[in-house]
């Protein structure tokens, strides 16, 4: 670490050299959030390399940040000591960097995938549920997205057709559905001006406010009385 570090006994210093190398603390955030298979951490850090991936978990492992075992990577005690460290500063980052700045960086793939683990299965009927989300404006393969949920299992998501008859039909721009899942708009007002439309079955429609759960950084819409907009 000596010559890529600060060389200084600061112990600021030395949790940066630890944390600094790209990708790091996001790849740290997946597995928090439940990512234990390398496909899985990849799906949540799309703009990774595999190869990238796959060098960056050796060097935190080497770290002592997560071990890998039969069942998948984890993290370590002393990595989950950070975890609210990080939570915080996403909650920092949420309530201070202006909403228009972070919608520049839009991406279909990782909003999808985050969206499919919030998603509350509780407020499905007890079959499967088939929900098409489509974005017009994105290229073709960034168009369409099937959540799938089903009784007692982990809701699925398909970046192609999955052959299922689909319940819901939900349709939106990126940037539309971005604002209102980050929190920066609320949803209500985007279904009822069409922004985010839906049509399909009627239980589904009508609870849609209640299963698609917002991310945890989002909270109360902010009041935008300074002319800015989402």
């Amino acid at each position: 670490m000596a010559d890529a570090g600060y060389n200084q006994f600061c112990p600021v210093a030395k949790a940066c050299e630890l944390l600094q190398p790209r990708w790091t603390l996001l790849v740290l955030c997946e597995m928090w959030s439940g990512s234990t298979r390398f496909n899985d951490i990849h799906r949540g850090v799309p703009g990774m390399s595999p190869t990238l991936l796959s060098r960056r978990l050796k060097e935190m492992e080497a770290h002592g940040l997560i071990r890998h075992d039969a069942t998948g990577y984890h993290s370590t005690a002393m990595a989950r000591k950070l975890e609210p460290i990080v939570r915080d500063l996403g909650r920092w980052a949420h309530g201070n960097i202006d909403c228009e700045v972070s919608l520049r960086d839009l991406d279909s793939r990782l909003l999808m995938w985050n969206v499919r683990r919030k998603i509350d299965p509780g407020q499905f009927p007890g079959r499967r549920c088939v929900v098409q989300f489509t974005f017009p404006e994105q290229p073709a393969a960034d168009r369409d997205y099937w959540l799938i949920a089903r009784p007692g299992c982990e809701t699925d998501l398909c970046v192609s057709d999955p052959g299922f008859a689909v319940d819901l039909f939900v349709e939106s721009s990126l940037k539309t559905l971005t604002g209102v899942w980050m929190g920066w708009a609320p949803l209500r007002p985007a279904l009822d001006r069409g922004d985010i439309y839906v049509c399909g079955d009627a239980a589904l429609k009508g609870s849609i406010e209640r299963w698609l759960v917002l991310s945890s950084f989002a909270g109360p819409v902010p009041d935008r009385t300074d002319g800015q907009a989402v």
